[in-house]
């Protein structure tokens, strides 16, 4: 990180607090020696003084952006000129801004979460080039298989169903993202597939406009997306103990449903999921993340996602489930959602049963109950996985190299 200031006292007493926190730092006291790094070297975070001769901070935090936009600028100000300030942030020219005299404790959380906002953009940025990457794979499936289809006639109807469903790059990038999930946190895939159908539920029972009904569907499948920027073990820990969380590891935990906006973000088809996505854990009484919105400030959508996500997570059946959620009515969940939720869930119907079938009785259209795992504990199909012909071979050639150990569960 870069620390700016005239003062050199002042460079070199930040300059020594950062690092004896570990933080790699480099010092100027002049802006334009600044800005000559700026342009020569790579840095995550930029923390300048305002007033400085030659160019004040927020002109160097501007010349920054244009350079390096992707760097967490903080500016340091010992008169403080509020509406300028705003304004900035609200422009995305300044992350944050700290008052002279700063607090310690205050600067080191800054720099934390500055850092921290720096990483997750580049990990975003990764992440959208693999998107684009397999997307513009899909494409070049698609090409194929058009080529395939003329010289195979016999195959063409087969091919074509296949065409068609490669055409739908909307659909097949939410199944990418949900066997992602599901291959990297099995638990996570499970839920989005019941906040899904519940979600579709609801849509069905309020008669959801189209788009709505889109929007609503989509941010069911993919609300938990932002986790797989999080650690597996703080997944865990998050969904289980929550409360053995650092505070480090709690704001990386609030900070995935920015991730997934971001990444929902990726596909314009999904530019109205976002926001929903980014939404669906704050809280009706405004104790939530990421923004801590309250109330009505939380889009409609949102707070519907939110309760049926709380209902799943709860992983309570029948009355224990209903009286959780309107436990938290008013507090954790508007409670009209909760309303909504208590009148459409029966129509999703009572919970399926479940039996045990020996491999040689698999067939299509079977539903699967339990993930499937290989000997090596490899996830294999997911729960909600309906079986095809294809499905069911690939089931037979791994149990053929290494036997598969577990009983086979589907639903009746």
């Amino acid at each position: 990180m870069l620390v700016v200031d005239d003062e050199s006292v002042v460079v070199e007493s930040i300059t020594a607090t950062l690092q004896a926190e570990g933080y790699g730092v480099a010092g100027a006291t002049d802006p334009t020696t600044a800005l000559n790094w700026v342009q020569q070297r790579e840095f995550g975070l930029v923390l300048t003084d305002q007033r400085m001769p030659h160019l004040t901070g927020l002109e160097l935090l501007e010349q920054v952006q244009r350079i390096q936009p992707d760097t967490t600028r903080v500016l340091m100000t010992g008169v403080v000129e509020l509406s300028t300030v705003i304004d900035c942030i609200n422009r995305g020219q300044l992350y944050r801004f700290l008052v002279k005299p700063w607090l310690r404790e205050e600067l080191l959380a800054t720099v934390h979460n500055g850092l921290q906002r720096y990483e997750l953009i580049r990990r975003n940025a990764q992440l959208q080039q693999a998107t684009l990457a397999m997307n513009e794979r899909l494409q070049q499936l698609n090409r194929a298989l058009q080529q395939q289809l003329q010289r195979e006639a016999a195959q063409n109807q087969r091919l074509a169903a296949l065409n068609q469903a490669l055409e739908q790059n909307l659909n097949r990038s939410v199944e990418l993202c949900l066997r992602t999930m599901q291959t990297f946190y099995p638990r996570l895939g499970t839920q989005a597939r019941r906040v899904h159908q519940l979600a579709c539920c609801i849509a069905d029972g309020l008669k959801l406009a189209e788009t709505d009904r889109q929007v609503f569907e989509l941010a069911a499948w993919l609300h938990d997306i932002g986790l797989l920027g999080v650690p597996r073990r703080l997944i865990t820990l998050w969904q289980k103990v929550p409360e053995s969380l650092s505070r480090a590891e709690r704001a990386l935990i609030q900070q995935h449903p920015i991730l997934g906006e971001e990444l929902a973000g990726f596909v314009h088809h999904l530019a109205g999921v976002g926001p929903i996505i980014r939404a669906h854990h704050e809280r009706f009484d405004g104790t939530g993340y990421p923004d801590q919105l309250v109330g009505e400030e939380i889009p409609w959508l949102a707070r519907l996602l939110a309760v049926v996500v709380g209902f799943v997570q709860a992983e309570l059946t029948g009355a224990d489930a209903e009286a959780h959620v309107r436990t938290e009515a008013g507090t954790a969940y508007d409670p009209e959602a909760v309303r909504v939720l208590l009148r459409y869930r029966p129509q999703c119907g009572p919970p399926r049963r479940e039996r045990e079938v020996p491999l040689a009785e698999l067939a299509p259209g079977m539903v699967l109950a339990k993930p499937i795992y290989t000997a090596h504990g490899l996830l294999l199909l997911p729960e909600g996985q309906v079986l095809t012909e294809a499905c069911i071979a690939k089931i037979h050639n791994h149990n053929r190299l290494a036997p598969i150990r577990q009983t086979f569960t589907v639903y009746c």
